[in-house]
Formats: structure tokens, C-alpha cells, sequence
């Protein structure tokens, strides 16, 4: 699923509302205040992009998006589990508050879609290793791995940053690669395959049994 990062006066990008990658209307408006760090007169710009998908509008003061709260995150995937979606969404209203914490509920993320994908839940590093005794593709072991140790840094830190947006931003990524491998893809394949006649699955099945 292709993602378009939503940056300030980008003509078009993937919809923080609808997740199409659309063409946006900008306008914006400057006024003066005083800022939270007691400095008067301060000009701030406030700019509204509209969909022309979906119409509805996000948010930004100066660079940064502040409506919907999302933290310029990845749209999720359409087919991420329920109880993996609550997850992802929460980390995505706070990535840019706190990038720890957003990488810190990700593991958690990948830890319940482990547990989706009929592994008891409990560690993540065994669920992860018997996903690969059952074949799991290696750039899925990857990326699940990935998720997996950054989100333990920012638990307990380590060598990795995860106080920097930019690099908690690649794990959102992830975990959708994750889900399109183990879900959506076998979905799909597995209703074309459906879709075959019966004597040419039946064939198949006999060739299988040889």
C-alpha cells in the first residue's frame, strides 16, 4: 500500500482522513501572539488543507500537522486487526509528542498481531522464532524484529533514538508490511484460489499428494 507523507503545502499526499493519496487545497492565515515560552509578538501561520477526496480538512500550525492527531503516521492497513488497529492509532496520537511512547505501544502492536496469527502473545521473541519455524518470510522476520527491539529501547534504552519522530515514523511502516504479508496478501490469494474450478483444485490437490 503506497503512503505519501502529508508535509505542509505538498500538493497531493495520503489522506490522514481517508488514506487515498489526494490532491490538496491549501489556505493559510498569520497572526501574532505570545508564545508558551512567555515571548510576545510571536507569528505563527495557521494552514488548512482540504481533501479533494474525501472534503475534510487537516490542521497545521507552521510545519506541523495538529488535526487529525495522528502524527503524520502511516494510514493503516485496511485489514490490520481490530485490536492491532486500536494500538497503532493510539501510538499514531502521540508519535509526535512522544516518539518513545509511540515506539514503546508499536511492540505492543506487533506483540497482539502475533497473537492474531495463532501464537500464544505472551513473548514476543518465541512467537516471532516460531513464526519462522512455520516459514515465515524473512523480510516479515525483519521487520517484526525491528518493531521488536526498538520498541524495548524505548522501554529500556539502548543505542537506538527512539526520541526522534523520524526514526519511530519507519516503524509505522513496518507494521503495515507486516499485516499486507501475513494477511492480506494470503487473503487475497487464497480467494482467487477459491475462485478456480473444482476439478483443476482437485488436480492440484492430487498432485500434491504424490
Amino acid at each position: 500500500m503506497q503512503y505519501i507523507q502529508p508535509v505542509v503545502y505538498q500538493g497531493s499526499f495520503t489522506c490522514p482522513h481517508c488514506g487515498a493519496i489526494a490532491k490538496q487545497d491549501w489556505w493559510h492565515k498569520r497572526w501574532e501572539g505570545d508564545s508558551p515560552n512567555g515571548y510576545a509578538n510571536e507569528v505563527y501561520t495557521i494552514r488548512v488543507a482540504k481533501c479533494q477526496n474525501c472534503h475534510n480538512n487537516s490542521l497545521w500550525i507552521d510545519e506541523k500537522m495538529y488535526y487529525p492527531d495522528t502524527g503524520n503516521s502511516p494510514f493503516p492497513n485496511p485489514d490490520m486487526p481490530n485490536e492491532v488497529l486500536k494500538i497503532y492509532l493510539e501510538a499514531s496520537s502521540i508519535h509526535s509528542k512522544s516518539p518513545r511512547g509511540a515506539a514503546a505501544l508499536l511492540r505492543l502492536a506487533v506483540q497482539v498481531l502475533c497473537k492474531e496469527l495463532n501464537e500464544e502473545g505472551k513473548n514476543i521473541n518465541t512467537d516471532i522464532g516460531n513464526l519462522v519455524k512455520k516459514g515465515l518470510p524473512i523480510i516479515v522476520q525483519q521487520s517484526l524484529d525491528i518493531v521488536r527491539v526498538t520498541g524495548n529501547d524505548a522501554v529500556h534504552p539502548g543505542q537506538i533514538d527512539t526520541d526522534n519522530p523520524e526514526t519511530v515514523s519507519q516503524l509505522f511502516k513496518l507494521i503495515n508490511i507486516i499485516v499486507e504479508y501475513m494477511i492480506s496478501l494470503p487473503n487475497q490469494v487464497t480467494g482467487i484460489y477459491n475462485s478456480l474450478p473444482e476439478d483443476k483444485v482437485k488436480g492440484i490437490e492430487d498432485r500434491d499428494k504424490k
